[in-house]
């Protein structure tokens, strides 16, 4: 009987990535290393639930969806979130970042000063430097300033992320627009009297991601089904993103695809042949400059 495992996503630090199984059993995300898996023949999604609690329906959720979680779980999930607006009282101190994702895609965001840089990479920003640190309302006070002042949004959409990873320019570049919105920022009034601010000290990821190199993305994969298997070579991390060497070229894998589903062993490393990969996926144009459709 073949071995049945449920995966938690990818856990980022700065030692690079590990895929997370239930019973805590981790998997190294190593570039050159193959990642195969199937999912269970006749399954189906089930909701992951919420805040560390199992969902008491075990409510069947879409394959395309990237939290895993029924209607209810969510709501709940949310109401404990930072993004919600609903922790005003935290007594954490909190961070507020500038990240890079690629050419004219800076986002302003928090996080908690414990985290550290954890947020950053879990999100696949390319660069990032702080801005101050300091009470939650007042980070949330000026990432609202940076938004209204600046027009820096709080929020680039993966897929865009995903566009422009593989053809990144030069450090200098990257740093050198991360700068100057840091600089102007910096000349804004009305920042809170509370938030210490942080000097420019910029954070790159090319290395940690192993995005040097990146070949060209031709497909994303858009759900993961019932039967359906993949196995790649893995070329490089980025966020929830693999990037991985399959016969069809280089193909993404959102991990956030793989929550909810019993997973099992796939291809060479139990003895079967190599499946390739047979989840549908979305085709992109080799050229990340040329839009590939409308939707």
């Amino acid at each position: 009987m073949r071995r049945v495992w449920t995966c938690s996503g990818v856990r980022w630090s700065g030692e690079g990535a590990v895929l997370v199984w239930s019973g805590g059993r981790t998997s190294p995300l190593v570039p050159g290393r193959r990642v195969a898996f199937g999912v269970v023949d006749g399954g189906v999604r089930t909701c992951v639930g919420a805040r560390g609690n199992a969902c008491p329906m075990r409510a069947v959720v879409s394959p395309r969806g990237t939290g895993a979680r029924c209607e209810e779980c969510a709501r709940l999930d949310r109401a404990h979130s930072v993004a919600a607006d609903t922790l005003a009282d935290d007594p954490r101190p909190y961070r507020v970042y500038l990240a890079w994702f690629g050419p004219g895609m800076v986002k302003v965001g928090i996080t908690r000063a414990e985290r550290g840089s954890a947020r950053l990479m879990e999100q696949g920003a390319v660069a990032f430097s702080w801005l101050g640190q300091g009470p939650l309302m007042a980070a949330r006070r000026t990432e609202e300033l940076l938004r209204a002042a600046l027009g820096v949004p709080d929020r680039i959409p993966y897929a865009d992320k995903r566009a422009v990873r593989t053809a990144l320019p030069e450090a200098g570049e990257r740093l050198a627009e991360l700068r100057d919105l840091h600089d102007r920022a910096g000349r804004l009034d009305g920042w809170p009297e509370s938030l210490a601010r942080a000097p420019f000290e910029p954070v790159d990821h090319t290395g940690l991601f192993g995005l040097a190199g990146l070949p060209p993305t031709r497909g994303v994969v858009r759900e993961l089904a019932a039967g359906g298997a993949v196995s790649g070579e893995l070329c490089g991390a980025a966020g929830p993103d693999l990037h991985l060497l399959t016969g069809r070229g280089a193909v993404v894998l959102d991990t956030r695809l793989m929550t909810g589903w019993e997973l099992t062993g796939a291809g060479a490393a139990d003895g079967a042949r190599d499946p390739g990969i047979t989840f549908p996926v979305r085709e992109v144009s080799a050229d990340p400059g040329v839009q590939d459709g409308l939707f």
